[in-house]
């Protein structure tokens, strides 16, 4: 009898093990499957007015953020490599929107970086300028960690300043749908992606004991998601 309760316990652990990996490898995949069809849908029709870039500079600011608050609060590895994986997408989201603005433009005048012109910030004509941004960014984010790693209230703050990104992500698009009264270039399934793991996500941080940060960004997630299903649907 002992035995086979002890045969049982092993089937047991080794299932949640095998679960406990699955969702991992979900956690740090999933967010990118909701841009796949979007990637693919400005790919075919060389059209980027239905997403918006400032989703990739939340994403970007939020994850390179999110690897810092790491140094200085070690949670758990899986959510470290989900801001590498995004910070990649993101990047390949850009390159895509660079090219087919490259390919359709009309206006001749080049804006960059290094202009400093706050008015264009963010539209900018090369890819490579946002690769300077993300390395400008990143440089400053490791100067002040190095500098305050010992304070708890600096390591806490940069973890909600970074949630605070992640969590307003949808914002811009959900403003930008507002702004052309349409949402070309989206669809309900791709919304959908997004409300899913979302809500996967936030299950995730709440049975892995996340830092709080993680929760209520989670929460926020979901409702601003919502709010642009319903943009598509109505």
């Amino acid at each position: 009898m002992d035995i086979e309760v002890g045969i049982l316990e092993e089937d047991m652990e080794g299932s949640w093990t095998l679960l406990s990996w699955l969702a991992s490898c979900v956690m740090v995949f999933g967010g990118t499957l909701p841009y796949l069809p979007q990637y693919q849908e400005i790919q075919r029709s060389s059209i980027t007015e239905g997403f918006s870039t400032r989703v990739c500079l939340l994403l970007l600011i939020a994850n390179i953020l999110r690897i810092f608050f790491w140094m200085g609060k070690q949670f758990e590895l899986t959510l470290l490599l989900q801001s590498v994986v995004m910070i990649i997408t993101m990047l390949a989201m850009l390159h895509l929107c660079c090219n087919i603005q490259h390919t359709n433009r009309v206006n001749t005048k080049q804006r960059h970086f290094t202009d400093l012109d706050l008015r264009y910030f963010w539209s900018w004509n090369a890819f490579e300028d946002y690769l300077l941004f993300c390395f400008a960014f990143t440089v400053l984010c490791a100067f002040l960690t190095l500098l305050l790693l010992d304070s708890v209230l600096f390591v806490e703050g940069l973890g909600s300043l970074a949630m605070l990104f992640d969590a307003i992500l949808g914002v811009p698009q959900l403003q930008q749908n507002f702004n052309n009264h349409s949402t070309r270039g989206m669809s309900v399934k791709m919304v959908l992606l997004w409300t899913a793991g979302d809500i996967f996500k936030t299950a995730y941080f709440v049975m892995n004991d996340s830092p709080f940060q993680f929760c209520v960004c989670g929460a926020v997630q979901i409702l601003i998601d919502v709010a642009i299903l319903l943009q598509v649907l109505y």
